[in-house]
């Protein structure tokens, strides 16, 4: 059973974590999908902390996430990168699952740039391929901003018209142009996994206007909005969804996909961070 966090155990994690790192001025959040490592060009990585040294609540290992967080410093400035994030199919909440965000919102973030793998929906889409996620389907049943963290770090109904900053998209795409990548803009339906999907669910995901389908990202993308953070997603189609191919569907493969991308986005990570903090 994951234990429970509060929303005074996550402003106090975050006084704990600026008294202990002395960020100076936090400007962004970034966070590694499954099998993805960031690296940020141009910036000096001078901490990586594990994360359970940081968070109110156990940290679980999961194959493909180094469950540590990265500070990257250029000048007076901090980046904050997750490597890794948590799911709800591992048993976290909700509130554990978004907490890295409320962190980082609270230290002075402006921006998350957030990663993820995802299997391809649209069977135009190649694997390999990029992404830029321009909206959402939230289908994992539940929702941050549930009880108490709906009052206390910004509206309770925040509006989601425009989730995905159209400014940081278009930056996005031709960061991701410019490193090699086929880009594509497109729709993220969240899962809620562990198990892939089925054929039939991936029927009904292409009728519904999914582009790509993941198990993350969206109640991240949800809580950062809430405090007012601008929100760019890149999704790493990592492979074909079920009853696109005739073969199954593993973990492996996703990870696998992510390690061949990884020269391509960092130079994608470098350049946008560079036309938004430098």
């Amino acid at each position: 059973m994951a234990e429970t966090v509060t929303p005074d155990s996550i402003r106090a994690a975050a006084e704990a974590f600026r008294e202990r790192v002395q960020p100076g001025r936090v400007r962004g959040l970034l966070v590694a999908g499954s099998g993805l490592d960031l690296e940020v060009p141009g910036w000096q990585a001078t901490d990586e902390i594990e994360v359970a040294e940081v968070l109110p609540f156990s940290v679980q290992p999961l194959a493909g996430h180094r469950q540590t967080l990265t500070l990257w410093r250029y000048g007076g400035d901090t980046l904050l990168a997750m490597n890794g994030r948590f799911h709800l199919y591992q048993g976290y909440s909700q509130a554990e699952v978004v907490a890295p965000v409320r962190l980082a919102g609270l230290l002075g973030a402006e921006v998350m740039i957030a990663t993820n793998a995802s299997g391809a929906v649209n069977p135009s889409i190649p694997t390999g391929a990029l992404v830029v996620v321009r909206d959402h389907l939230n289908l994992q049943g539940s929702n941050p901003l549930l009880g108490e963290w709906g009052r206390d770090f910004g509206p309770p109904f925040p509006d989601m018209t425009v989730a995905y900053d159209p400014e940081l998209r278009r930056l996005a795409e031709n960061a991701a142009r410019e490193a090699g990548f086929e880009v594509r803009e497109g729709v993220y339906a969240a899962m809620l996994g562990p198990s892939f999907e089925t054929p039939a669910e991936i029927r009904m995901l292409a009728a519904l206007g999914a582009t790509v389908v993941g198990m993350s990202t969206v109640p991240e993308v949800i809580a950062a909005r809430q405090m007012g953070i601008r929100v760019c997603v890149l999704s790493l189609a990592t492979n074909p969804a079920a009853g696109l191919v005739d073969r199954e569907l593993t973990h492996e493969e996703v990870l696998e996909a992510g390690r061949t991308a990884a020269a391509k986005l960092r130079a994608t990570l470098g350049v946008l961070v560079a036309e938004l903090f430098t």
